[in-house]
C-alpha cells in the first residue's frame, strides 16, 4: 500500500461506498474514516426498518474495504495548507487527500415549546429520526405510546408513520405541503399513497403547519386544532453540515460548492454526499451520493482519472411490508403546465381495488419519468431505460407490465 493517505470526514453511507469502491478500483492508498457517532458506518435509509425490528442493527452495516475506521471521532477543524485535521481529543493528524462527506443535521420546525426549559435540548418525547441512537430512543419511547405524531411528510416522514404503525400507534402525518411528497410524487400518486397509509392506521393532514408544542403534550396547528400525542417525530427534511468547511474557508452556498470531478475551492479537497452542492443542486438522497462517491473513487484511486459527476436524476424509494414506492426522474411536468407540454406524452395505469398507481411521462421514444405505487415489479426495467435514454419500445405500456422492457 502506497504512502498516500486520504482522510474522509463522517463515516455515513456516502464515506462507506467512497472506502469501499476505492479499494475495489485498484486504490493503493490509505483511506481513514472519522466518524463522529460511536458506530461503524450504517445505512441510514434502514434506520425506519431497524425501528420496527425488522433487522438488527448490525444488518445494516456497510462495507468500507479495509478502510481504517475511527468511530467516536469527531472531526472540530481543518488547516487546508497544512493538510492537517484536529480531533476533539486535540490530536492532530496528517492528511494527503480530504474528502468531505459529512451529511447533514435534520432541520428543527420553529415551533413553540420544542425545547426543555432550559435549551439543552429537545423536550421529552419529541425526537428526530437521524441515527441508530434516535431509533433506540425512539423506539423505546414507542413501547409505552399509543399515539404518535409525524410532523413533515417527506419520505423519512412517510417511513416513519408507516414503521410506527406497525409498532401499533396510532399515528398522524402533519404536512405542510400540498401532497406528501411533492418533491418526488404528483398529486394521484400521493392520494393514492395517503390511502394506503390510512389502511394502515395512519391519517394525514395536509396543507397544516404545527406551530406549537403545548405543555400538556398536544401538537397545535396554525389554525388552532390539537393533536393529542404521546411522541412527535420531527421529519421536516435535513440541511447539509457545513460548519467545518466554512470554518476552513472553503466556498460554502447552500453545500459545500464542488465542480465536475467533485473537487472543493481547494487543492486536493472534494465533498460527497448530503453535505456537497453540485450544479447548484443539494440532493439529500442515497442515489446520488452513491454515484458521487463511485466518481470520486475512480478518479483518486486511478482506475478513471477523467471521471465527472454530471448531475443525478430525482430517485425516491419505499419497498417495505405493505406500503411500496418508486419514483424516477422528472414525474410532475404535466402538471407544472396544464397547458400540456410540447412533445410530452403520459401514460398512467390505476387499479384501485389493488391500491396500485403508475405513470410514465415520456417526451418522444424517451423516457423522462416513472411512478410505480403498490407494484414494483418493474422498477428495476424502468431504472435501466431511464438511465440508458434510448428510444422505448413501442408500445410503451409493457414498461408498466409484468412483463417488463428488455
Amino acid at each position: 500500500m502506497s504512502g498516500r493517505r486520504i482522510a474522509v470526514i463522517g463515516a455515513g453511507m456516502a464515506a462507506a461506498r467512497f472506502a469501499e469502491r476505492y479499494r475495489a478500483s485498484g486504490g493503493t492508498g490509505r483511506v481513514v474514516l472519522y466518524g463522529a457517532e460511536p458506530r461503524a458506518p450504517y445505512s441510514r435509509v434502514l434506520l425506519a426498518d431497524v425501528l420496527t425490528g425488522r433487522y438488527d442493527a448490525e444488518a445494516i452495516a456497510l462495507p468500507t474495504g479495509d478502510a481504517e475506521l475511527r468511530p467516536g471521532s469527531e472531526v472540530v477543524a481543518l488547516d487546508l495548507d497544512a493538510r492537517t485535521l484536529t480531533l476533539a481529543d486535540g490530536r492532530t493528524e496528517h492528511h494527503d487527500d480530504l474528502v468531505l462527506a459529512t451529511g447533514a443535521n435534520p432541520v428543527l420546525p420553529p415551533l413553540r415549546g420544542l425545547r426543555r426549559p432550559d435549551a439543552t435540548g429537545l423536550r421529552d418525547g419529541v425526537h428526530a429520526l437521524r441515527t441508530l441512537a434516535d431509533c433506540a430512543d425512539l423506539a423505546e419511547r414507542a413501547m409505552s405510546a399509543e399515539r404518535a405524531v409525524v410532523i413533515g411528510g417527506g419520505v423519512l416522514g412517510v417511513s416513519t408513520a408507516r414503521a410506527l404503525a406497525a409498532l401499533g400507534l396510532r399515528v398522524e402525518i402533519v404536512h405542510q405541503g400540498p401532497h406528501l411528497i411533492e418533491r418526488q410524487l404528483d398529486a394521484d400518486a400521493a392520494a393514492a399513497l395517503r390511502e394506503a397509509l390510512r389502511t394502515l392506521g395512519v391519517e394525514t393532514y395536509l396543507g397544516n403547519r404545527a406551530r406549537a408544542l403545548t405543555d400538556s403534550g398536544e401538537v397545535e396547528l396554525a389554525g388552532g386544532y390539537r393533536l393529542g400525542t404521546d411522541l412527535t417525530v420531527l421529519a421536516c427534511g435535513v440541511r447539509p453540515r457545513t460548519a467545518l468547511a466554512h470554518a476552513a474557508g472553503l466556498e460554502v452556498a447552500a453545500g459545500i460548492v464542488v465542480d465536475d470531478t467533485l473537487a472543493a475551492s481547494a487543492p486536493h479537497v472534494y465533498a460527497i454526499g448530503d453535505c456537497a452542492q453540485h450544479r447548484g443542486a443539494v440532493h439529500g438522497l442515497a442515489g446520488p451520493a452513491w454515484e458521487q462517491a463511485d466518481v470520486l473513487a475512480a478518479r483518486l484511486s486511478g482506475a478513471d482519472p477523467d471521471a465527472r459527476y454530471t448531475g443525478s436524476r430525482p430517485l425516491a424509494r419505499l419497498s417495505v411490508g405493505p406500503l411500496e414506492y418508486a419514483a424516477f426522474g422528472e414525474v410532475d411536468l404535466d402538471e407544472a403546465d396544464p397547458g400540456g407540454t410540447p412533445g410530452l406524452d403520459v401514460l398512467r395505469l390505476t387499479d384501485a381495488t389493488r391500491g396500485s398507481y403508475k405513470k410514465l411521462v415520456l417526451r418522444g421514444d424517451r423516457l423522462v419519468g416513472a411512478i410505480l405505487l403498490g407494484d414494483l415489479a418493474t422498477v428495476g426495467d424502468l431504472a435501466r431505460a431511464l438511465e440508458r435514454d434510448a428510444a422505448l419500445p413501442d408500445p410503451p405500456l409493457h414498461l408498466l407490465t409484468t412483463h417488463g422492457a428488455r
